[in-house]
This record gives C-alpha cells, structure tokens and sequence, in this order.
C-alpha cells in the first residue's frame, strides 16, 4: 500500500485561509495597483495601468469562464476544490428602505446610487483584506479570515462595519447619501470555492454563522452596525459602553447579544 504524501483539498484550504499561503502577499501587493474590476480572490486589477502591468509581467487577465477572477485564481480553484472549515469574521451591510428609494428615482440615476455604493464599499473591505463574498441587489457580504486579513481580522472587519457608516454618510450630522445597516460576527464557517463542471463560480461561506451575521444585519437601524459579544471579545474591543440586545434570531434555540455601534 502507497501512502499519498499530498495534503487533501481541505487541508489545503485550511491553510490557505489560516495562514494564506501565497495568496496574502499578492492580495497585499496587488489591492494598491489602479483599477477595478478585480480578481475576487488575488485582488488582481484587470483594467488601468495596472491591469496592463499583470497582464503584460504576469499573464494574468479575466477568467473567460468567469470574468469576476482571473485567469491564474481559475487555475487555483480547480486543483483545490472544496473547502475547509474555519474560524472567520462575517460582515454584511444592505441598503435600508431601498424599493422605496429606488421608487423616488430615476432608473439611472438609481443605478448610478448602486454602482457608487458597492464601488466605494468595495474598496474598504479590500483594504481591509476581506474577501467580497457577494456584491448584489442592495447588499454586500464579506469574509474575513486570518490568512487574508491577518492575525487582527476580526479587527478589522468591525472597524470594516463602522467604515462603511462613515462613507455613506451617517455620523456626519446630516442626511446619509445611501441609508444601510451592518451586522457582524465571528464563528466557524466552511469557506471554499463554489462551482460548477469544474469552473470557479464564487468564493463563499456557509453556515450557522453566516446566518447569524445576515441575520443581524438585518435587525441593524440605518446607520447602526449590529456586533454580536463574539466578534467583540475576538476583536479585543470592551463594547460595553454600547448600547447591548439579546436577540432572539429565527432557528436559534440560545439569543445572540451583540451591541449596537454608530459613528
């Protein structure tokens, strides 16, 4: 009997999102490089002065299976399919009221109000080194795990969640430019490549804790970022000085507390 000497794709994964492996220098290097679009996953810029650098040193550019990663993150996915569980931050943030806004609104001017939201949110989460799970309807779900982000991840992705509140407008004594609310939380997830026939679809999480960090976005007020006890305590931020709610979330036996943080 031989024994097979190479890490299955889970453990693969495990090490990618617990200590990053190649992926945390590049994602580091690349994010300062003008422009978006981007891969999703090395961060790699497919238009600019940047673009034309990765393309012209690197050979990287657009998957044609799927222009959300490139050519080389393609590759990736398919030698480590799967994923692996691990401890990660999960941030969501959803335009408040937004059927309504979008009924005040020109259809242009309304996608324009979309495009600049996710464009802007896009780039605090990049800089803080999450991965952008999801940028659609009026929402965006970002992971944060230590091989990404670093050892200070949960960190970030709560200063993440009252950055985003800062640049849309609320804190700053008048009305929001885009009303949203954001919910964060810690715990374990699967976080893997998701596809289909072979072809890298998206970069997800799935899990109790995604619920719970969806979950708590959506009881967050505008303006309000909804933290739950876990995030802060891994944070290493005292959120008791914030307003606190035991929150009874559907399909939970035990209610989750978490604090109410506004900028």
């Amino acid at each position: 009997m031989t024994t097979n000497s190479h890490p299955s794709p889970s453990q693969e994964w495990e090490d990618i999102l617990e200590h990053g492996d190649n992926f945390r220098h590049l994602r580091w290097f690349f994010r300062w490089l003008p422009t978006g679009p981007r891969c999703e996953l090395c961060l790699a810029p497919f238009a600019g002065i940047g673009g034309w650098l990765v393309r012209t040193f690197k050979g990287i550019k657009p998957s044609t299976l799927n222009p959300h990663f490139c050519n080389d993150c393609e590759l990736v996915s398919e030698d480590h399919p799967g994923g692996a569980v691990a401890d990660v931050a999960l941030l969501f943030a959803d335009i408040r009221g937004s059927t309504s806004l979008a009924e005040t609104m020109e259809p242009a001017e309304y996608s324009a109000l979309i495009s600049r939201y996710f464009t802007e949110a896009s780039d605090v989460l990049i800089h803080a080194g999450a991965l952008i799970d999801n940028l659609a309807g009026d929402g965006v779900n970002a992971i944060f795990a230590r091989g990404f982000a670093g050892n200070d991840y949960v960190h970030k992705a709560v200063n993440a969640g009252r950055r985003l509140l800062e640049i849309t407008g609320h804190g700053s004594g008048g009305e929001p430019w885009v009303p949203i609310g954001v919910g964060v939380h810690w715990g374990r997830a699967f976080v893997g490549a998701v596809g289909q026939e072979g072809r890298l679809i998206s970069i997800s999480a799935l899990g109790d804790s995604v619920n719970v960090a969806a979950r708590l976005s959506s009881m967050a007020n505008t303006g309000e970022a909804v933290v739950s006890e876990a995030a802060c305590r891994q944070a290493g931020r005292d959120c008791h000085g914030y307003p606190s709610k035991d929150l009874t979330l559907k399909g939970r036996a035990e209610p989750v507390t978490a604090y109410v943080i506004t900028v």
